[in-house]
């Protein structure tokens, strides 16, 4: 893959990885229906890469996995969308309204911010970080900070949430850190509201 394919699948993958952002909006209109839309989609997309494996690639999803696929995902099952829709699915089912959607928020801008600015423009790489630039982590914290004031118009909380998601995201989860983001900014955002 050439550096302008790298680019170009890095950033469909963000762009898809960003429509998680939906989620809060819908939940809104029935957090039932949602859930259960996360779950098919979670489930829908296992199989799909089970099929993948087995010889057997359904056209749409085979050609949009084609597209964003990461070099350490060839030949591997690809976790990211599977590990996205739990994580958002878990954030709408154990937080209240406000909280899950800036995990869910969190998840879909915050993680993108981190993994784009860090791909593209992250120069200072500790060994500490395994590969993560400061760069992507301060993107991260600066999007966390951003998307939980906006919901919750509360600035000591905002930063805080931040502050963690910075370093839950500096640490090596890979694909798991779609697990990590949201879990950690509801959680610390409801013990911050709480407090």
């Amino acid at each position: 893959m050439t550096a302008s394919q790298t680019v170009r699948a890095e950033f469909a993958r963000k762009g898809i990885h960003i429509l998680i952002a939906l989620v809060p909006a819908l939940a809104a209109f029935n957090r039932s229906n949602t859930a259960l839309i996360l779950m098919g989609g979670v489930f829908f997309y296992a199989c799909a890469e089970e099929a993948r494996f087995l010889g057997f690639t359904p056209p749409l999803i085979a050609s949009i996995t084609a597209r964003v696929q990461r070099k350490r995902e060839d030949g591997h099952f690809a976790l990211g969308p599977i590990t996205l829709g739990l994580g958002a699915l878990l954030a709408l089912l154990l937080f209240p309204p406000q909280i899950a959607a800036v995990a869910v928020y969190v998840i879909a801008f915050s993680d993108s911010a981190a993994t784009l600015v860090g791909k593209f423009l992250g120069r200072l790489r500790p060994a500490f970080m395994a590969g993560k630039s400061v760069e992507g982590s301060l993107a991260c914290f600066v999007a966390s900070a951003l998307v939980c004031f906006l919901i919750l118009r509360d600035w000591r909380t905002a930063l805080i949430t931040a502050l963690s998601c910075m370093l839950a995201e500096a640490l090596p989860f890979e694909d798991f850190d779609n697990l990590v983001l949201p879990m950690t900014a509801g959680l610390v955002a409801l013990i911050c509201r709480a407090a």
